[in-house]
């Protein structure tokens, strides 16, 4: 069983950091998506497919100081590309869009499968 998650709370964190990214100066927000696309990679080997968006709440909640590695990593020269909040909101903002339950624009709850 899943742990219960604050999902909704989550998604507004996770939707705020794709804006803040869409806002981006362009030279920083090139820079910003290596770094997004190596964590949504990570995210990737780390759930497995099919995930749910429960899942990946769960990994975001256990703590994301590997985002911050790969940032530092990927882009030593330009720590204008380790914004975290934008990184890790971003990232995890287009990886649930892959989970089994999420559809939308939201999280699909299973009663709401049932009736399909």
């Amino acid at each position: 069983m899943e742990p219960e998650i604050d999902f909704e709370a989550l998604a507004v964190l996770w939707d705020d950091g794709d804006r803040r990214l869409r806002a981006a100066d362009p030279a920083q927000r090139r820079r910003l998506e290596v770094v997004i696309d190596a964590v949504v990679a990570e995210l990737r080997r780390r759930l497995g497919a099919p995930f749910s968006a429960a899942a990946l709440g769960a990994l975001y909640l256990e703590g994301n100081d590997w985002c911050f590695d790969l940032a530092t990593r990927l882009m030593p020269e330009h720590p204008e590309a380790w914004d975290m909040p934008t990184i890790i909101g971003a990232a995890f903002s287009r990886y649930v869009r892959r989970a089994y339950d999420y559809g939308g624009g939201r999280r699909r709850l299973p009663e709401e499968s049932e009736g399909s």
